[in-house]
Formats: structure tokens, sequence, C-alpha cells
């Protein structure tokens, strides 16, 4: 493993930010240019040992190659599907281990942690399988299904703290005043070894996989992962994504106080401070970290959902908003993404996907101002029908005094093909006389 000395930042296709890794070489008393190299807490003997420990505990997740995602990327694109773990994501590895390795002592005091709720899930159902109380502490604003998932298996819940971090300081009192084991999400030895059982189940599936992307909140997953995947493929190049309004391992890597903060779709991997057990880890490991935007987390929600017939959370398809923000980075490499999780909110899935229509034009809206007079609305809805569009809503407005008196604004939502089927009845309707204001 070899330390990193230099970053370097630079804009990538889409708006995506890529955060790059460039290694030096280490002296023989394990020193670079910037002071000594962090101790090697995990190694990948540990996770060998985790990967027997939780062995017929925990599933082992299917792989599967993406043609679709291939095509569409040109990348030859695998597929680790860990949103089909029981609780809906990866964190079962690393919690079963962690829960594992607690003394008889602990085990009957119970344990703590603050979690999202990902974290919270597997806490909480292996816990309940193996007898040890769970207390789990959630931000406000945690989608009902972690806390009604976390709920469902047993823990007792604590709605506590507006961020992560508020969570975190009452996790930390109530184990003080109750006596409870406080298990991080990701800053535990424990914990990142079990994650990094994901990269040796994914290569024994992936032999062939170059590159590996991976989420990264607290960096429990990609510290394990990175770990494991350098052992087994030294040649294999791991990368990261974080969500553009939570970048605290790229902030990190360049020395700076990352800038965090506000309602990411990705509030999985929604961390202000990065764990300094998993960034020491991961640092000298990973080559590069892209950090995303929203609207490309929810295209590869909406992509997983439309081309893999698949759900996965913001979090969970951070590889794939990295992978189409930067097709040209991975053309023709084999790729593997870590789809790490799978529980969104049905309502945010719906909306999230409703959007990507919107985007892709196949959800569009024509205002359009005419007479308000009989047969005006039969007459328009007779364009759009004969052309193959769908009308989805029709809105009248006769109250907007940009409007003549004798008239009416009509805004008609409708089901395109696509962007050129937009056009095409945006065309017909403008042939037909019609004052079309958007569409």
């Amino acid at each position: 493993m070899t330390p990193n000395a230099s970053h370097k930042v630079k804009v990538a296709t889409d708006t995506a930010v890529v955060h790059k890794r460039r290694h030096k070489t280490v002296t023989e008393n394990g020193t670079n240019a910037q002071g000594p190299a962090p101790r090697m807490t995990v190694t990948f003997s540990d996770i060998q040992a985790a990967h027997e420990r939780i062995r017929g505990q925990v599933d082992h997740t299917p792989t599967r190659h993406s043609r679709r995602l291939s095509e569409l990327t040109g990348a030859e694109v695998w597929v680790k599907f860990d949103n089909l773990h029981f609780t809906g994501s990866f964190k079962e590895r690393g919690a079963l281990n962690r829960l594992l390795l607690l003394d008889a002592d602990e085990r009957k005091r119970g344990v703590v942690a603050a979690s999202a709720g990902n974290h919270a899930q597997a806490l909480a159902y292996h816990g309940g399988r193996l007898g040890i109380p769970v207390t789990i502490v959630m931000p406000e604003g945690t989608p009902f299904v972690k806390i009604d998932g976390t709920r469902r298996h047993g823990a007792t819940v604590v709605i506590e703290g507006a961020d992560f971090t508020g969570s975190t300081a009452e996790a930390h009192r109530l184990r003080d005043e109750e006596g409870f084991v406080f298990i991080s999400a990701f800053d535990d030895e424990g914990i990142v070894a079990g994650q990094g059982v994901c990269a040796i189940e994914f290569l024994q599936d992936a032999p062939e996989l170059e590159e590996m992307i991976i989420p990264i909140g607290g960096g429990g997953l990609i510290a394990g992962c990175s770990i494991a995947a350098k052992a087994i493929k030294p040649d294999l190049d791991v990368h990261g994504v974080e969500a553009a309004m939570y970048p605290s391992f790229s902030a990190r890597r360049r020395g700076e106080t990352p800038k965090c903060g506000g309602a990411t779709i990705a509030e999985g991997i929604a961390i202000k401070a990065v764990g300094d057990i998993p960034f020491a880890l991961a640092d000298p490991l990973v080559k590069e970290v892209f950090v995303c935007e929203e609207a490309q987390f929810e295209k590869a929600v909406a992509f997983y959902a439309t081309m893999e017939k698949t759900v996965a959370e913001g979090a969970g398809a951070g590889g794939l908003a990295a992978l189409l923000a930067n097709p040209d980075r991975f053309k023709g490499r084999k790729v593997g993404l870590v789809l790490c999780g799978g529980n969104i909110d049905a309502r945010m899935l719906a909306v999230v996907l409703n959007r990507e229509m919107v985007r892709e034009r196949r959800l569009i809206v024509y205002r359009i101002l005419g007479d308000d007079r009989p047969g005006m609305l039969s007459a328009m809805a007779a364009v759009i029908g004969g052309l193959g569009g769908n009308i989805i809503d029709v809105v009248h407005n006769r109250l907007a005094l940009d409007v003549p008196a004798k008239g009416a604004e009509f805004d008609i939502m409708v089901e395109t093909r696509d962007s050129a089927h937009a056009d095409e009845i945006g065309k017909a309707l403008g042939d037909k006389g019609y004052e079309l204001r958007m569409g």
C-alpha cells in the first residue's frame, strides 16, 4: 500500500468534480513528504476473518453484468446488488461482524448507534437475532421507511438531532448514562473489516474487474473494500463518489474544512466528517473521488429502476451517478458498481421518476393561450391525441392579468415518447394557430 502526497482537482463531464490522488514512493521508514504514513488498523486478514465469521448469516448478494448500462456508458459494467440484503443495504456485514466481536458483558449491556437508517436496520435486525438490545438515534427528517424498518426489527428508536452530528451527540450521551456500547456506523475497525467482505464477494463473482466505484459517507465501505480489492487484485483502481452537499472525504484530502449541509437525496452518505479510521485506511488506496450533483443521483436512481428493474436509494446509486457523469473516463473499462442500498421512500422514488421524465421531456406541459369558448379544449386535445400524446392533466387559468378577459390560459400536461415527440406535438399545436407560451 503506497501512501499518496498530492491531489488534483478538475471539472469532469456533466459538471461532476473529480478529486484525484497521485502516488509517491514511500521511504524505508514508512514516511512521505507529508509526514508519517497512517497506521493501518485493519488488514486483509481481518477482512478474511470477518468473511468467515459472518458466513451463512448474511446473504452473498448477486453480481450481474449489465448489458443495458454497458451499452449506455461504453464501459463493461457489473453491478453488485447489495440492495437485496434482508435489511436493504450493505450495512449488514459490518454490523454483524461488530456484534459478534462483543464480549458477554457488552452483549448484556446492549448497544447504541446514530444512524440515518441503514446501519440502524442492520444493527436492529442482527441484534434481535443475537438477543442484544439495540437503541438507535436517528436525525430529524430520516425517511419513514428507514425509521419503520428499524422499529420493526425490534430496536428502540430515538429521534434527536437536525443531522447526523446531533444524533451522534445524543448517542454518546446515552452511552455514558445508560452504559451502552457505542457502535459507529463507520469509524470502527470491526465495522470496516465487515464491510470489506463486499469486495471479496464482488471479485469472486467478477474477477475481471479493472475499476470499482463505491459511495463514500463515513468511509467504512470504501475503506474495507479498497483494502480487500487491492490485496486480491493490486492493479484494480478503486474510486469513491460523494454528494456535492457533503464532500467530506475529498475536502479532507485537500486539507480543507468541508462545506457540508442541505437536504440531499443521497442522505445515506450525508456525513459532515468522514471517519478518522476509514480515512486513514482508504486515502492511500482510493484513486479518484467523484463529487456528483443532485440531478446526477436522481438520474442514477431512475436508470436503475428503468434499466435494471431494481430499486436504489440515492446513496446506493452513487456509483452509477459517477459513471454516467464521466463516461469518457471509464469507456472500454471493466467497471464494478456497488449498489449499496435500496431503502428509498416510495413517495420519493415516485418523485424522482417523474422528475426524470420531465428532464427527458417525456412529461411536458404545453401552456396555450386561447379563447375561452366551448370546444376549445376538445380541439387542442384532438391535436395532441392524434399524434399519440397522452393527456395527464389540464388546468384552466382565467384570472391571470396577462390573459384577455375573454380568453383563458390552458396548462396541458402530456406524456410523450421522447423529446422529438414532444417537439412534434408542439409544432402541430402551433401550426393549428394555438399560441404556445411553454412546451
